[in-house]
């Protein structure tokens, strides 16, 4: 018998809502490229797209609701990248690869989620429940590693509610916490052009904090 191909389960109506609002979100990106988040205007993007502010409210409640689903988006864009890395048996070296690559393909993404909190916005828990699943690669990566003990982790073992129920132990706890804050402190000065000028090359230096955090 021939392979009947599934229909798309939404109406003609839901796939007119879905692809306006992918628009308002492409258009918002490109805001946010020019002039920032905190910049974001509803009412600019309707004119953009020959809509009144009214019925461009109507896909978006307000520009809070927007920043939350462009954020939902890039969590999303990393955890799925970073989950499939693990699936595929990357190691702490492969997961550094695979979060500059990402944030180098889009900046503006990256420090959305990274870099400085847009005024007066408030993201909900559920963000931050995406956000963990990139943070739960990385722990199993640390714990499969290994990595030698410190007091920190004393500390680390009493304060672990930012890892979730992830079961890891202080001492994996202790070498993500690194890995992430060390690694993104590069990154965040390269994406912001601080090594503009310095006369090396920033994939350099990326790469050997990343075998200075991997290397036993």
């Amino acid at each position: 018998m021939p392979i009947v191909p599934e229909s798309d389960p939404k109406t003609p109506r839901e796939r007119y809502r879905a692809q306006v609002r992918d628009e308002i979100k492409t258009r918002a990106w490109e805001q946010i490229a020019g002039a920032g988040a905190s910049a974001l205007s509803l009412n600019a993007i309707a004119k953009q797209m020959g809509m009144s502010g009214p019925a461009l409210y109507r896909y978006f409640a307000n520009r809070d609701e927007l920043i939350t689903e462009l954020i939902r988006d890039a969590y999303r864009g990393l955890a799925d990248r970073f989950q499939a890395a693990a699936k595929a048996g990357a190691g702490l070296p492969d997961l550094a690869r695979t979060m500059r690559d990402w944030a180098l393909a889009d900046p503006h993404r990256y420090f959305l989620v990274y870099g400085t909190p847009v005024p007066g916005y408030q993201a909900p828990p559920d963000t931050t429940l995406i956000a963990s699943e990139v943070m739960a690669v990385l722990l199993d990566a640390c714990e499969a590693e290994g990595v030698a003990e410190d007091p920190f982790q004393t500390h680390i073992a009493e304060h672990r509610f930012w890892a979730g129920d992830h079961s890891a132990p202080p001492a994996a706890l202790h070498h993500a916490l690194v890995f992430w804050t060390r690694l993104h402190g590069t990154l965040s000065l390269e994406l912001a052009g601080h090594f503009t000028g310095m006369g090396f090359d920033p994939a350099e230096l990326y790469a050997a904090e990343t075998r200075a955090l991997t290397t036993p």
